[in-house]
């Protein structure tokens, strides 16, 4: 029986889909004018290791992940650049398909873009003006009327009366309450714009899921996901534009993924503590990473340090040992083996217990190890095919022992260079010639030779 966390609710809970055996979930993905890092990282491994789960358990899942492909941020970067806003986020959707597949992650059914749903959106914004929840403003922005919706606030259990003494008084007066959140942006002299009933502009952030989302998955659907960041104001404000919109409940089930701590500190640019998955994929295989995330359960805090991912190395370098002291072609699985099935069940049905589920795992791998050296090699095969099956069920342990043992410089290698290569990329569409060239040859030292094509930018290793 899987239970689930409800952050709505604060409490596990028993998970019933709303249609029986399907599973219809939405998670929050990535603004897309830079490289992922690793709190986007821990997202994307925590809620693939959640759909597999479901499938695991039988479900038919519709996984939809999304993927805001304008907004402020996008603008400002693309201007920046003196690139067309298009030409970035397809440079960076692609950068985060890499990052995503290096560490293992299935692709969603579904990924839709922001920019392939204006039309959707603006008739949600038409719903809620007609139906008392949204304005528009003098200056061509339409806003959502905080206080018409009753229940705002339930999901980050915040109190609406609170919120009013704490925001700060607009100047301008365009907005009828300090909280009115906007969900439709008039557009600025050079920005990209579509058309509207209020001319032309561009959507707010938060419209956009609950556009995408409805649309792709319907009014009420099982699963919403995302960083725990998103709780207040993002997924707050979902939960009153759908529900104003629709009058239908709009998700069962909230899953947030705790906060990424360095070193015991927030992940900031500023602090000079920030990581990509890049950077971290040169000094570590995706495994190894991706290891580091499922230790922790996804809804405590995670604290990323170079110990915690040498401890995940050798966690990994551990089983890694095991199946390379055995020949599991043709071998059979124990039946019922000491319950590690059912157990390993357990923990990932109680909230996707993923450190639990792990020290099944580690039992396995001692059982395994006991027999062998017990001269029981054939018995202690069965267990290491038993450990290899319920490490894929978290995506880990499926490369061959030797391989990963020989410390995957190939894989880091890999990822270095695409991220180099994407350097070399931005530096050209921005004409800075020099940077392009200082970077060709950072590649040329370590032995990668670049050539460019009509076709793009490739490598390979040096004769």
């Amino acid at each position: 029986m899987l239970v689930i966390h409800n952050t709505e609710s604060k409490k596990k809970e028993v998970f019933s889909p709303l249609h029986p055996g399907e599973v219809r979930m939405y998670v929050c993905g990535m603004t897309v004018y830079d490289y992922c890092h690793i709190g986007h990282a821990r997202v994307l491994v925590s809620f693939d290791v959640v759909t597999r789960w479901l499938r695991q358990s039988g479900y038919k899942v519709t996984y939809v992940r999304n993927i805001t492909d304008i907004d402020d941020k996008i603008i400002k970067r693309a201007n920046e650049n003196g690139e067309d806003f298009n030409a970035l986020t397809e440079r960076f959707i692609a950068a985060m398909n890499e990052d995503a597949d290096a560490l293992g992650v299935v692709r969603p059914d579904i990924e839709p873009k922001a920019t392939e749903y204006v039309a959707e959106i603006i008739a949600m914004v038409e719903r809620l003006i007609l139906n008392g929840h949204a304005y528009p403003a003098s200056n061509g922005d339409v806003y959502y009327s905080v206080s018409s919706f009753s229940t705002y606030g339930r999901l980050s259990k915040r109190n609406l009366e609170e919120l009013q003494a704490g925001a700060r008084v607009e100047i301008d007066e365009i907005k009828k309450d300090p909280l009115d959140f906007v969900l439709w942006k008039s557009a600025k002299p050079g920005e990209p714009a579509w058309e509207s009933p209020w001319g032309p502009g561009r959507p707010g952030w938060h419209i956009e899921c609950s556009a995408m989302s409805t649309c792709c998955l319907g009014n009420h659907f099982d699963i919403h996901g995302g960083g725990g960041d998103l709780q207040f104001p993002h997924h707050e404000n979902e939960i009153a534009q759908s529900e104003g919109a629709t009058g239908e409940q709009y998700v069962n089930t909230w899953m947030h993924v705790g906060f990424v701590q360095v070193n015991d500190e927030k992940m900031s640019k500023s602090l000079g503590n920030f990581f990509t998955i890049r950077d971290v994929l040169r000094h570590y295989t995706p495994e190894v990473l991706r290891y580091f995330i499922v230790a922790s359960h996804y809804r405590s805090p995670l604290n990323y340090s170079s110990e915690a991912l040498d401890n995940a190395r050798a966690s990994l370098e551990r089983f890694y040992t095991t199946l390379a002291s055995f020949d599991l072609a043709g071998v059979d699985e124990p039946v019922n083996a000491a319950g590690f099935d059912q157990r390993f069940a357990a923990a990932m049905d109680d909230d996707f217990n993923t450190p639990e589920a792990l020290a099944v795992l580690f039992e396995i791998a001692r059982e395994a190890n006991r027999l062998e050296k017990a001269g029981n090699a054939s018995e202690g095969a069965r267990f290491a095919v038993l450990l290899k099956r319920l490490g894929g069920q978290l995506g880990l342990l499926q490369q061959d022992p030797d391989a990963f043992r020989q410390g995957g410089s190939d894989s880091v290698l890999a990822a270095e260079v695409e991220g180099i290569i994407a350097g070399i990329a931005a530096a050209r569409a921005a004409k800075d010639y020099a940077r392009s060239d200082e970077l060709r040859e950072t590649l040329k030292a370590k032995g990668v030779v670049v050539e460019f094509s009509r076709e793009g930018i490739k490598w390979r290793k040096a004769d």
